[in-house]
């Protein structure tokens, strides 16, 4: 089982072992402290995802989801379902949503969150749900 949360603002994916860095940090990241090879170029825009390269267990903060996908399957997914495509910026409103935290919290309650459903939603539906949460009101 996938497990997935946040690293300077952007996700981090866990996958078999593998690393995934889902959407641009919105804040300086010391990758070689976290014990992950800096990657050369971050640019969500040109590609929303990226192989990371880790020298062991790197950990993802309070809150976690767990989700069935692995692999580049799991991070196409986690792209398509909180980048902002005009910014390649992670949506705070959709972590939100996803992880059930209040709209003024920065972090919902700690604990690992079974988001099974959302590799499972058709992609149809969840456009539906980001276009709601992503409306300027």
């Amino acid at each position: 089982m996938a497990r997935v949360g946040r690293l300077a603002g952007a996700l981090l994916a866990e996958t078999n072992g593998r690393y995934f860095l889902v959407g641009n940090p919105k804040e300086p990241c010391d990758f070689r402290a976290l014990g992950i090879e800096p990657p050369a170029e971050i640019d969500a825009l040109k590609r929303p995802f990226l192989a990371l390269v880790a020298r062991a267990s790197v950990p993802l903060g309070p809150t976690s989801l767990t989700l069935e996908l692995e692999g580049e399957e799991l991070a196409e997914r986690l792209s398509a379902c909180f980048v902002i495509r005009r910014t390649g910026s992670v949506s705070e409103r959709l972590w939100r949503l996803v992880t059930g935290a209040a709209e003024g919290d920065d972090e919902p309650a700690a604990g690992v969150i079974d988001a099974r459903w959302l590799g499972e939603m058709p992609l149809a539906v969840w456009r539906v749900v980001q276009d709601t949460v992503l409306r300027c009101s």
